[in-house]
């Protein structure tokens, strides 16, 4: 459920995720307190439009992009984008994440995962490893989830077990992801794929692996299971899947953890290139979103290991250095200081 709280502690993440990814952007979160699978296509468009005539006057194309997350897709930006521009009319730029017909961004629909596959190779990197020959677990397989899966599989990666809210499955030898994307899309859940055995899902993040991505919900590594991650590199695709007490017992075991506001940037960045391509009018093919993409992670990567070197930091106080110090230094050339 949408809690004031949680909507001020993502809008607070969402501005140091920008400052990482170095796009020009501060951070903003909302969200309707509803269940959006228990209401009718019809219902879920009213309650959009409703809520866009609510606060058309506090978005705007230089003021605040709304772009979906939890519960929301490209069919509610077009209809946040329609309802909108019946007061200011027609404004692409003031989503992102739009159907590609309404001015979306080609690639925007993998940017996340893209994005996690990225920062997971550059992360490798460091440690003279790639991703091909890698096993790995993924805990969720939503957009974020299945597209990352899909580009590690293609990378030779391999991708021993993943879980939905179905269950979880699992393949000692590598699951066969083409097929159980097929399954996926024809069936909704993972569960009943042939090709693998169902385990239990409360200890799928405790699998053998190399790579452990939580791609799913807050808070799921704690004080209680941390201790018994066979992971040696944990991949933050899900918002604060990590708790700080979860990082404590990880760093002592040599765990190594990308950052959340970094790992999982992908998807901001390519919304910060599609609001770009909207404005000028210009649209770009597939391959330049996903080449400018990989600079942007790739670059943001090389700072955050600058900072981690300068004050001897892990990932995760590195990447909240690098994004709140870039803050900090445009708030005092704005004169802002307190």
């Amino acid at each position: 459920m949408v809690d004031p709280d949680e909507v001020n502690a993502l809008a607070q993440l969402m501005t140091w995720k920008t400052a990482v990814a170095n796009i020009p952007y501060g951070g903003a979160k909302g969200g309707i307190g509803c269940d959006p699978r228990s209401l009718s296509f019809s219902e879920l468009e009213r309650l959009t439009r409703v809520f866009t005539q609510k606060i058309h006057d506090l978005i705007g194309v230089h003021i605040d992009v709304p772009a979906p997350d939890m519960g929301t897709n490209s069919q509610t930006m077009a209809w946040i984008l329609d309802e909108y521009s019946k007061f200011h009319g027609y404004s692409p730029a003031i989503v992102t994440g739009k159907p590609v017909d309404l001015g979306g961004s080609l690639g925007r629909d993998a940017a996340t995962g893209r994005g996690v596959m990225y920062a997971t190779e550059a992360l490798l990197a460091e440690y003279g490893k790639s991703i091909s020959g890698q096993r790995f677990v993924i805990q969720g397989f939503g957009n974020v989830g299945s597209w990352a899966a899909e580009l590690i599989h293609e990378k030779g990666g391999k991708i021993v077990a993943v879980s939905d809210i179905s269950g979880a499955i699992k393949n000692g030898n590598g699951l066969d992801i083409p097929a159980l994307m097929k399954h996926t899309k024809t069936n909704g859940v993972v569960k009943g794929f042939e090709a693998a055995d169902s385990i239990d899902p409360t200890t799928l993040l405790l699998e053998d692996c190399d790579v452990l991505i939580p791609a799913a919900l807050g808070g799921v590594l704690n004080r209680e299971n941390a201790g018994e991650v066979k992971a040696k590199f944990i991949i933050e695709a899900a918002n604060h899947p990590t708790d700080p007490e979860a990082d404590e017992i990880l760093y002592k075991k040599g765990v190594v953890v990308l950052p959340d506001i970094y790992a999982n940037a992908g998807g901001v960045t390519v919304s910060y290139f599609e609001w770009v391509q909207n404005i000028q009018g210009f649209m770009w093919d597939e391959k330049k979103v996903n080449t400018e993409l990989k600079n942007y992670m790739t670059s943001a990567f090389q700072h955050l290991k600058e900072m981690c070197k300068t004050h001897d930091c892990d990932l995760r106080m590195g990447a909240f250095t690098l994004g709140v110090n870039r803050v900090a230094r445009a708030t005092l050339l704005r004169g802002w200081e307190a």
